[in-house]
């Protein structure tokens, strides 16, 4: 029998997924305004992180950050279990206004460092996504024990020059990452699949098959996502929508309002 449980209190979602007859091929990539932390439990997964494919096994537990680009890759279908949390990176600021316990996701490049192995943290993780008696205890047991999960990885994370060793292919200088480092800092630049193939001396076709193969989406899915989850930021920081539009690189405002309206159900005026 499938399980699937979620809830949504206080700035954290959390939730608890098992399926029983996984689909491999229904995984579509993913990219959050907020930090996520994804645990694994159970199925056969890799898992992909801007490029960076992850072996997933009970214990593996992954840390995304805002418009951090990620999906699941299915090795087989069939049971497929995993709990995931998603939280602002201001929930702190209040009592960390330095945002250390954030360093896991600040401190590092897209794609990077992601992976822990944490295989004691399952009940965490289960208490998180448990039955509590009111949502005053519900709010006061989830910050307490994000808090634990994150001074936990914080202590783990390498700081060192060096980076570890945890992703299978992240750290090399392949294509995918050369590409998709360019495409992050020219993100609002004009960018076409001509001018990337141009670039880095391979064919149209090949470019389509390099974003798909590491991030699970197309050229132009990956850079729309990226541009939206900006310009979305840069509204609520009380910038005008005609002004984002053209900072976050859309030829016209009308192509940007229909993305946003697509991707968010609302418009971009109304942030």
């Amino acid at each position: 029998m499938d399980l699937f449980y979620e809830h949504e209190a206080n700035g954290i979602y959390t939730r608890h997924v098992r399926e029983e007859h996984a689909d491999g091929s229904g995984y579509r990539f993913h990219i959050h305004e907020r930090c996520e932390l994804y645990y694994f439990i159970d199925g056969k997964a890799d898992y992909l992180v801007e490029g960076t494919e992850y072996h997933m096994k009970r214990g593996s537990l992954l840390a995304m950050g805002p418009g951090e680009v990620h999906r699941a890759k299915l090795l087989t279908n069939g049971v497929y279990e995993r709990y995931a949390v998603n939280f602002p990176i201001d929930i702190f600021d209040d009592i960390d206004p330095e945002r250390r316990l954030m360093r896991l996701y600040t401190g590092r490049s897209l794609g990077q460092k992601n992976l822990y192995e944490k295989p004691g943290y399952e009940e965490l993780f289960d208490l998180l996504c448990g039955e509590f008696e009111d949502d005053y205890e519900r709010k006061l047991t989830a910050y307490r024990l994000l808090m634990e999960i994150l001074s936990g990885l914080c202590d783990d994370f390498d700081y060192s020059p060096e980076v570890r060793r945890n992703g299978k292919r992240g750290q090399k200088n392949t294509l995918s990452n050369k590409l998709l480092k360019y495409v992050n800092i020219h993100i609002f630049d004009e960018l076409t699949i001509d001018l990337l193939a141009e670039k880095f001396y391979v064919s149209r076709s090949q470019i389509g098959r390099v974003f798909k193969q590491s991030t699970g989406a197309s050229p132009w899915e990956y850079i729309t996502a990226k541009r939206l989850i900006a310009a979305r930021r840069m509204l609520e920081e009380g910038k005008a929508a005609g002004e984002v539009s053209e900072k976050c690189g859309f030829g016209d405002y009308s192509a940007f309002y229909r993305a946003y309206v697509k991707r968010y159900g609302e418009s971009p005026k109304g942030r």
